[in-house]
């Protein structure tokens, strides 16, 4: 996937899938440390998070970081066969998309980087039945595929109807945001706020069915939101249970606007895989204010899928690439 695609991947799986105290704990560790909302682009005491972020790294002070590549395969819990050829291809998001600074004067250099992979050593009984399946059928991983993509909407425009934002398979889950032009990187900017835009209307269509049946008719002027805020609970399958993600009502609409779909027939898309179904997906949004600048829509979609490896290593997949 293109290299700012995977930052918003990442950035979203962690604001939506952890809680507070696993952010202020483990996630710290890949620099985690939440923008302020309302300040999500100063660049002074106010932003909690950018202040402890520039301590770290302050007069050029090396910072060391460790964290979980976000691919699909590293999120199954299934071994990799032996023998299978794979390959992992880092790209470096460019330095004005990953620094936020007055200027464009401040480079990021990698003094050193390593990748960290567990191996299992099985037995050699294991060994042998695995041998004896792989002859009658193949290996499977049941994946979690994830689509991430970004389009532009001008200046001035008071709706967004996007045709064809998927043909094909469709989606179990989907979370929208709308960010600035720092979506291509630009220095005095924080690429991760999504504002709210002055949205008013926003619904999916799936092959003309309307998502949800009553859509979305948030009033961020008025601080009326609340179906909005709580569809990132109900597309991240939190929804009535003992867990949240460290996004309050107040942070929702100043910073933190994503808005979340569970396009599931059972409204339950975690722990069960979902018959595929193929259809045409349409994404339509009206502003009450006509944009005051032109923003890049994010799309993070999530996909059921399965791989699978042959006796010879082969790698089939059900899904176009």
């Amino acid at each position: 996937m293109p290299a700012n695609t995977y930052a918003y991947r990442a950035f979203l799986e962690n604001l939506l899938s952890y809680g507070k105290s696993a952010k202020a704990s483990q996630l710290t560790s890949e620099m985690w440390y939440k923008d302020t909302s309302s300040h999500m682009e100063a660049r002074r005491d106010d932003n909690a998070g950018f202040t402890k972020r520039k301590a770290l790294i302050a007069r050029s002070r090396i910072v060391d970081l460790t964290g979980k590549l976000h691919l699909d395969m590293f999120f199954q819990e299934r071994y990799l066969l032996n023998g299978v050829d794979a390959k992992i291809n880092l790209i470096r998001s460019k330095d004005a998309f990953a620094l936020m600074a007055a200027n464009d004067d401040f480079k990021i250099k990698i003094m050193d980087a390593a990748l960290f992979v567990r191996k299992v050593r099985i037995s050699n009984t294991v060994r042998m039945a695995h041998i004896k399946a792989l002859e009658r059928g193949t290996a499977k991983y049941p994946i979690k595929r994830i689509e991430t993509k970004a389009f532009s909407v001008a200046t001035g425009s008071m709706s967004i109807n996007k045709e064809n934002l998927f043909l094909g398979q469709m989606p179990k889950r989907i979370f929208v945001g709308l960010d600035n032009d720092a979506y291509n990187g630009v220095a005095t900017k924080n690429p991760f706020n999504f504002k709210h835009n002055n949205i008013e209307f926003m619904a999916l269509y799936v092959d003309g069915q309307q998502i949800p049946a009553k859509p979305l008719q948030p009033n961020f002027g008025r601080s009326r939101f609340i179906r909005s805020y709580s569809g990132l609970f109900t597309g991240s399958g939190k929804i009535f249970h003992d867990e949240g993600n460290d996004i309050s009502r107040e942070e929702y609409g100043n910073g933190y606007t994503v808005f979340g779909f569970d396009l599931t027939p059972d409204l339950s898309e975690a722990g069960h895989f979902h018959l595929i179904k193929h259809g045409n997906l349409r994404l339509e949004i009206h502003f009450s204010q006509a944009l005051a600048e032109t923003v890049s829509v994010v799309v993070y979609a999530e996909f059921d899928n399965i791989i699978e490896v042959d006796r010879n290593r082969n790698v089939i997949f059900d899904f176009a690439t």
